[in-house]
């Protein structure tokens, strides 16, 4: 009996250590979930940063594009980049040139932050499924994969953030002139709740879905594309230890961005001129004095590009690129370039293709 006890003992105490022993590797290979989620904040903070930097760097030229994209034909009052960037000026002052730029950065704040951090998360999940389905473990995400990952992510950021781009549109081409004022970011949430009702806030929303899978997939699929060519070809001498400059990063993203508005541009013009729709005064409020008010009703997103063609012509698709083109090839370049600086400082290690 005393052998028998001894035994139990000797076998409880195996068991104890091999438990410990478990434990303590199951400790060294596993992350606390605090880490995980500092992770996440840092990353969201680096992805807000980056789009708050940006937007702000080309605020006036942002505001240009929208006062071109919706003013009312049978009243022009800008006629370009240069001669709409002084007649702001000479008008609204400094404070014109960045009028919905507050609105815009806790719209844009946000919706960064989200689009930086799916594009990650949509990355590595894609690469995994895709890894699996060839075989294949050292796989690594193609183009159009980067093309994939880049669409779920805008979507998901324009989705959760969209009623505020539409009161950052109302908010932007309100002159001093215009007959009503919202006075402030709520104060049009509330005023377009309670007048429109809550379907208001996402007018001009499909147009935007899908002129974000073209627009965000092609900035993000471009600009890693064009990090990893550079630094697997090293043209030019551009590329050193396996990094790229800051310079070269900036060229990269204003590439990326280039390539992505060019393409999706029609579709924000129609996003912004549905946006104005139901605005009591509207076309008073867009031309700033009232002298015209022409009817700005759409039935839908087809109607309103098929209005804006029959009246205006094929070119009125493209109005404000100018302006824009200039914005957004320093926005998307300072853009990128910001959160991976961010993201280094805050040591937060960058892997979205691994």
């Amino acid at each position: 009996m005393a052998s028998e006890d001894v035994k139990r003992s000797e076998s409880a105490v195996s068991t104890i250590v091999n438990l410990a022993e478990e434990a303590k590797l199951a400790r060294g290979g596993v992350k606390a979930p605090s880490y995980a989620l500092l992770s996440i904040c840092k990353s969201l903070v680096a992805g807000g940063v980056a789009g708050g930097v940006s937007r702000t760097a080309v605020a006036p030229l942002e505001r240009l594009k929208i006062l071109l994209q919706v003013q009312n034909p049978h009243s022009i009052k800008y006629n370009g980049t240069i001669q709409g960037l002084k007649y702001i000026w000479r008008t609204e002052g400094f404070r014109g040139l960045f009028k919905g730029n507050g609105t815009n950065c806790a719209r844009i704040v946000p919706n960064s932050a989200v689009k930086f951090f799916s594009y990650e998360q949509a990355s590595r999940g894609i690469l995994a499924f895709y890894r699996e389905k060839t075989g294949d473990q050292d796989a690594q995400l193609t183009p159009l994969l980067r093309l994939g990952a880049g669409a779920c992510a805008g979507i998901i950021a324009m989705s959760a953030t969209y009623p505020m781009d539409m009161v950052r549109g109302r908010l932007t081409v309100q002159t001093d002139k215009s007959p009503y004022q919202y006075r402030g970011i709520f104060h049009a949430l509330s005023t377009v709740l309670r007048e429109e009702g809550p379907r208001a806030l996402y007018k001009g929303w499909l147009p935007s879905v899908i002129g974000v899978v073209p627009y965000v997939g092609l900035n993000f699929a471009v600009y890693e594309s064009l990090k990893d060519w550079l630094i697997k070809s090293k043209p030019f001498g551009l590329v050193e230890d396996s990094e790229l400059s800051v310079t070269t990063r900036l060229a990269c993203g204003a590439a990326a961005g280039t390539v992505g508005q060019t393409v999706a541009y029609p579709l924000d013009v129609i996003r912004r001129r549905m946006q104005m729709v139901g605005w009591n005064n509207a076309a008073s409020v867009v031309t700033g004095d009232g002298r015209s008010k022409a009817p700005l009703e759409y039935t839908g997103m087809v109607d309103a590009f098929r209005k804006t063609v029959r009246y205006e012509g094929f070119r009125a698709l493209y109005k404000g690129l100018v302006p824009n083109s200039v914005k957004v090839v320093p926005s998307i370049a300072i853009a990128f370039v910001s959160y991976e600086m961010v993201k280094d400082v805050l040591g937060v290690e960058i892997r979205i293709s691994d």
